[in-house]
């Protein structure tokens, strides 16, 4: 039998170590990293590659990437991409998933964070483009409000009302668009672009990997 996305997603291990990962994170302070974030990502991942005109066994293996990219926060946020592509390796081998398609996933689940990876596979292209862009209000996990406003990387997720990620194919070439409406009361958009400009200009190399441009409009205004 295939290893699918949907037969991952019910494992008990991926599932426990998804969660322990949000739990150790949301303790932190951090935005939520769980279920909603991955089911997320690797959907984004999928559709984006699809629609740039590559094949559904491709967009399955980006999908089972995005499932799994953040898995290594169960055992420490620092490096979590490497020690999540380890914990991955170990689940698809288990699984009997072919090798190249394990060295595939893994690669891109390496690659993912902005600190240390960069595009160095279709899937891996694709996994960056859909994780960056999940900024939303119900990732925030603190509920005091206060707490909300003191720190910037709770106050943009929580200002961003609508975040879609589109790839779009043209006469003149592709173009990866990514749209946002801020609210300007809780968060100007200069302190999306304080936290968020690396992850951007990532997004932006993924997407030219993929043969893609890269569009970024922050509430109906071109901004990359």
């Amino acid at each position: 039998m295939p290893v699918t996305f949907e037969k991952l997603k019910k494992d008990e291990q991926v599932c426990a170590y998804i969660k322990a990962g949000n739990d150790g994170l949301k303790t932190l302070g951090f935005t939520e990293h769980s279920f909603p974030h991955v089911y997320h990502t690797a959907n984004t991942a999928a559709e984006l590659l699809i629609a740039l005109g590559f094949s559904d066994q491709v967009a399955e293996l980006a999908r089972i990437a995005g499932l799994m990219h953040d898995i290594g926060n169960m055992t420490n946020r620092t490096l979590h991409a490497l020690t999540g592509a380890e914990i991955t390796r170990s689940v698809l081998e288990r699984h009997g998933m072919d090798y190249d398609d394990i060295g595939i996933i893994c690669s891109a689940i390496g690659n993912h964070d902005e600190g240390i990876g960069r595009p160095v596979n279709t899937v891996s292209a694709a996994l960056i483009l859909a994780d960056k862009s999940d900024v939303r209000r119900s990732r925030v996990q603190e509920t005091d409000m206060d707490k909300i406003l003191a720190d910037i990387h709770d106050r943009v997720n929580y200002a961003v009302k609508r975040a879609d990620i589109t790839a779009i194919r043209g006469e003149t070439g592709a173009v990866v668009r990514l749209c946002l409406d801020i609210d300007n009361f809780f968060c100007p958009v200069m302190d999306y672009f304080e936290i968020f400009l690396t992850r951007m200009l990532m997004c932006r190399r993924a997407a030219a990997f993929l043969g893609a441009g890269f569009d970024l409009i922050i509430n109906d205004l071109k901004i990359m």
